[in-house]
């Protein structure tokens, strides 16, 4: 009796494992650049995030920037804009009251403390306020600089119109002016993404 009377099947079981083997990695070759193509290419990573220089930004002045193709407003408010964002916290007509600041969390309340961002040491002055440059009705840029009855926003196509905090208080728009994901980098840099 021979060896190869013991085992018949062995050269068998080894050419099916070494087909299945084959078969698999050849699989795997071909399935892996379908999968990879669904990961977003160099210039959408690059694209979602954008330094802005705000060194030269004057308090009571705007910056507008393009961000994800939507406009972003930069502002640095005067003492005069701060004072009368946190005198408007308890005024009764703030029609949404909701933050709508994802650094601070889902359900944080309209005050205006929670509607700013913080500076490079982590203090929240007030002074900063960085938001999506969209209203919330219908996606129309609102009109900045003062415009409006309550000296922030004006939406020029509906007729919103939003504090010193981008909170809305009166008109069709039924939330806040949204503030996108921000943060101070350094003393002059916010990074938004």
């Amino acid at each position: 009796m021979s060896h190869a009377e013991d085992h018949p099947s062995t050269r068998r079981d080894f050419l099916y494992y070494a087909t299945g083997g084959v078969g698999a990695v050849a699989t795997g070759a071909a399935v892996w650049p379908l999968i990879n193509q669904m990961n977003p290419s160099a210039d959408v990573q690059a694209a979602s995030t954008k330094r802005v220089d705000v060194a030269d930004l004057a308090p009571g002045t705007q910056l507008t920037v393009l961000f994800l193709g939507k406009p972003i407003f930069i502002r640095r408010r005067t003492e005069e804009e701060i004072a009368q964002g946190r005198a408007d916290d308890d005024a009764a007509n703030i029609v949404d009251g909701n933050a709508r600041n994802p650094n601070i969390g889902d359900n944080a309340s309209a005050a205006d403390e929670n509607r700013t961002l913080a500076d490079f040491s982590g203090e929240n002055t007030g002074e900063w306020l960085v938001m999506w440059g969209v209203c919330t009705h219908l996606g129309c840029v609102p009109l900045g600089d003062g415009a409006g009855d309550f000296g922030g926003w004006f939406c020029p196509c509906h007729g919103s119109h939003y504090d010193t905090a981008g909170r809305i208080r009166r008109g069709p728009a039924p939330e806040n002016l949204w503030v996108p994901n921000a943060a101070f980098v350094d003393e002059t840099t916010i990074l938004l993404g």
